[in-house]
């Protein structure tokens, strides 16, 4: 897997189409708390919870984190014609912990639905890892997540840092069938466009990391 070089990678076919029926049946249920986007903080649900845990996602987790990797948030993304957006091109560096400590490295601070969010440093970041379980399939025209491949080896960047970038580098469509995963690193720069077809893009973005403490004093979240 070529997800250390290039810090992201795409899996085809790593769940069922029956698994994946089964899935978007259970978190169609109207007792979830949907926002515009989808739906945060969904690790407490038995359905998602079992699912980051299969042995199909969690063996990719380990093959690239180590053995200790385990999921500790799960986030629905549900684009449409009805509910759609576009991500400009970022890094995902927000990480949600039991608890405020003001520890150096890391801020500033949030909080979103009750859990408590701090900017983290490269070093807890690093730790980190981003399986998107694609519940309809992602094409050109529905707003698939877009990568600039080897920028997640850089460090964290300023904005106009990124910018520089977007304007030296190819970006990489991550389109991808109905079941099939893309893996990616938190420090990747990504971005997505808004959907221009009436094809929805539904995916279950679960994170892992390799070590609960991500600071000195700082103990993730699971959400």
């Amino acid at each position: 897997m070529l997800i250390e070089q290039d810090g992201y990678a795409i899996l085809p076919n790593v769940f069922s189409p029956e698994k994946i029926v089964k899935l978007n049946a259970s978190l169609e249920s109207p007792a979830l708390p949907r926002s515009r986007g989808g739906i945060r903080h969904l690790l407490s649900r038995p359905v998602v919870a079992e699912t980051a845990n299969d042995p199909h996602l969690l063996g990719i987790a380990q093959s690239i984190l180590g053995d200790t990797a385990f999921p500790f948030r799960a986030t629905l993304f549900d684009k449409s014609a009805g509910s759609n957006w576009l991500i400009i091109w970022h890094q995902d560096t927000a990480l949600p912990v039991q608890e405020k400590h003001e520890t150096p490295g890391w801020g500033p601070w949030s909080v979103k639905e009750r859990v408590i969010y701090a900017h983290a440093p490269a070093e807890a970041l690093n730790k980190i890892l981003a399986l998107r379980l694609h519940l309809g399939n992602s094409t050109e025209e529905n707003g698939p997540l877009r990568v600039l491949p080897g920028t997640h080896a850089l460090g964290i960047l300023t904005d106009e840092e990124i910018e520089h970038q977007v304007a030296e580098r190819v970006p990489v469509h991550c389109t991808v069938a109905r079941g099939g995963v893309v893996a990616m690193r938190p420090l990747i720069i990504h971005a997505s466009s808004k959907s221009q077809s009436t094809l929805s893009r539904k995916v279950l973005h679960i994170e892992y990391s390799s070590n609960s403490m991500v600071g000195s004093n700082l103990r993730l979240a699971f959400c």
